[in-house]
């Protein structure tokens, strides 16, 4: 039995993220959780002749059923962002969202693959971690004193914890596709970095075509990659943010984790931000080029039965995207203190 989880199910990026879930064969049961409406929501795609059963679960009082034994739990729960509310903004308010469910993910489905939708995600993919270190639920009969044993415990949680950056990946290949005369769902562009602004890093030079483009062209598209959230929600009107695409992106990458931990499918890579320890081996290139305190990074991965199979490079980048690379990091390491001292520095769990 193959359960997963939505938090945040009855939202603008649950429900149509729920929808795209319900179509997956490897799923055998869809759990639909939220502070409202989720019963209807899992009433209207229990009609869908897939092979999932879907509940509905409402509230804290139903959250442990909602969780429990969960392979993948997917959190998209928090507010949408507002014009003129940067995702820094939202970290006042999502953050204790996403608190209280991977609380309840460290409880009941400690060993499930968390993917981490909910912005800012810079910082609550931190919260996340930090939330399942204090909960010690990558090993809660370790040996005392067994440091090498400890150590290899925690990267068995950080293989599982994922930050979902697959929208920049989307954005990326669509914007691009459009200049250089591709097909966009099968070009592949490699986006690393962060999940907001300037932390978001489209690797181009490593694009065949992007080559012909103008340094003017690489610097606008460049941008609109970083900032194709506000281009929504300006669009929006005040009416919400990204939330089709985002279910799009967040569905892809959620069914990449199914396909590779419950199928077994191999050489499946997807550019997602993780803890770097996840595979130190695979993270000293990253490392040494933006530095041993960036804990956190997007980066391709290899996903495997156990999450992070393997770190991959990040590949050459040319002098512009040192650049960005130089931007990117102060901006970045700030992000991941907030959401860490969120818990270590709060009331202890």
């Amino acid at each position: 039995m193959v359960k997963v989880t939505v938090c945040g199910a009855a939202g603008g990026i649950g429900q149509p993220l729920s929808l795209l879930l319900k179509q997956s064969d490897l799923i055998t049961h869809l759990s639909l959780y939220d502070i409202v409406n989720t019963p209807g929501v899992a009433a209207d795609l229990s009609h869908i002749n897939t092979k999932s059963k879907v509940t509905g679960h409402v509230g804290a009082a139903q959250l442990e059923e909602a969780i429990k034994d969960s392979a993948i739990v997917v959190i998209p729960a928090g507010v949408p962002r507002k014009p003129g509310m940067t995702r820094d903004d939202l970290f006042k308010i999502n953050a204790g969202i996403v608190r209280d469910l991977a609380v309840a993910a460290a409880k009941f489905a400690p060993k499930a693959f968390m993917c981490i939708i909910s912005n800012p995600v810079n910082s609550t993919v931190p919260i996340v971690t930090e939330v399942f270190k204090q909960f010690n639920v990558y090993d809660p009969k370790r040996p005392v004193g067994d440091k090498d044993r400890v150590r290899d415990l925690q990267s068995l949680l950080l293989d599982r914890i994922f930050g979902v950056t697959t929208l920049d990946i989307v954005r990326a290949s669509t914007f691009v596709s459009d200049l250089i005369g591709a097909e966009a769902s099968t070009l592949r562009i490699p986006v690393v970095g962060g999940h907001s602004g300037v932390t978001i890093l489209p690797l181009l030079s490593q694009v065949a075509g992007t080559d012909k483009l103008t340094k003017e062209q690489i610097e606008q598209v460049t941008h609109r990659i970083q900032f194709g959230g506000d281009e929504v929600v300006k669009a929006k009107d005040g009416a919400g943010s990204a939330t089709l695409s985002m279910a799009f992106a967040g569905a892809r990458f959620a069914l990449n984790v199914l396909e590779a931990s419950v199928k077994g499918t191999s050489n499946i890579v997807e550019c997602t931000y993780v803890h770097l320890d996840a595979d130190q081996a695979g993270a000293k290139e990253t490392k040494s080029v933006v530095g041993d305190k960036v804990e956190y990074f997007s980066v391709p991965v290899e996903l495997g039965p156990n999450g992070v199979q393997k770190i991959l490079p990040i590949g050459q980048i040319n002098d512009y995207e040192k650049g960005l690379f130089a931007a990117a990091v102060p901006e970045l390491t700030g992000n991941i203190s907030k959401g860490s001292a969120f818990i270590t520095e709060g009331a202890k769990l």
